[in-house]
């Protein structure tokens, strides 16, 4: 119901979202604490970040994310587990009044540290990502139709992946091409005003999507559907089970009901209690940066 429009005045939640991704060390979804999260995946800072370290790293900053309250739920193993999701999306609010210590990291992008949904409990929008690996060197054939069954569902948000060092965003396909966003342009540093507005600009593509060959993707990939109510992930369960599941020999992904047993048990993830913030980390990291600079000139 709403489309982004080139100097036209945009709502105030508009700007709130952006300033969530802004490159300052205090905002929920900035380089900054994605780059500090991704050292908790075996990756360090400035080491490239494969479609399945992205979604292990939403998945923690959304436990920081206050004001959307997102549930993010990476598959393991091809396996997407029903009971799981159902007990994550359901599970208690959490009180907002935890870790206020951390504030950087736990405050939004507004520096409020309210959470709507620490209020009440009912069911969690769900972010649900499943990273996949299609093949070993290319992608196997026999995942084409059911890849492309996948941005079909109205819960999809496209795809992650690409080719060697090329990240892509994929929204679509026509025919045997898959359509895809590539904003890697360098930008212009971006802040908030005093007005709370921001130079949206640079937010948005402003070039037309690209086309590839479906068969010249990465095997390694991950898919994205979003379902912000429990009777959009029953629909989605449906249309996976008739479009995907039933037509293929060799599944893309599995979906069951319960649990596996031999699985260690299901915890909906938490926010942790934490007394130094991944700005502080952060902070450090600038600070060796420096010394090592001013180690260069004096070489010089």
């Amino acid at each position: 119901d709403w489309q982004w429009e080139k100097h036209k005045k945009q709502p105030e939640e508009y700007h709130r979202i952006l300033r969530c991704f802004l490159d300052r060390k205090d905002c929920c979804y900035s380089i900054h604490q994605m780059a500090q999260m991704g050292v908790g995946e075996g990756k360090s800072i400035g080491e490239w970040f494969g479609p399945n370290t992205v979604a292990q790293v939403l998945k923690k900053l959304a436990l920081f994310d206050e004001w959307n309250s997102l549930a993010v739920y990476v598959s393991m193993d091809n396996t997407v587990v029903i009971e799981d999701i159902k007990k994550m999306c359901w599970s208690p609010a959490q009180s907002s009044g935890v870790a206020h210590s951390s504030a950087h990291l736990h405050r939004s992008a507004l520096g409020q540290n309210k959470n709507t949904a620490g209020l009440c409990s009912g069911w969690k929008p769900l972010l649900l990502i499943i990273p996949l690996r299609l093949g070993i060197n290319h992608i196997n054939p026999v995942y084409i139709d059911a890849f492309k069954e996948c941005f079909k569902m109205p819960q999809s948000l496209g795809a992650l992946g690409g080719k060697p060092n090329n990240a892509y965003y994929f929204i679509g396909f026509l025919g045997n091409e898959l359509i895809y966003l590539d904003p890697h342009t360098t930008q212009s540093f971006v802040d908030s005003e005093e007005n709370g507005t921001v130079d949206d600009k640079s937010f948005h593509c402003q070039q037309a999507p690209h086309r590839m060959k479906i068969m010249n993707l990465d095997p390694s990939v991950a898919l994205g559907f979003f379902c912000k109510e429990e009777c959009d992930f029953d629909n989605w369960c449906s249309l996976v089970q008739k479009e995907i599941l039933k037509q293929q020999s060799l599944r893309m992904f599995e979906l069951v009901q319960k649990h596996p047993p031999h699985w260690p048990p299901f915890i909906p993830p938490t926010k942790p209690e934490v007394t130094t913030t991944g700005a502080e980390l952060i902070e450090s990291t600038d600070k060796l940066f420096e010394l090592e600079e001013e180690f260069e000139i004096l070489s010089v």
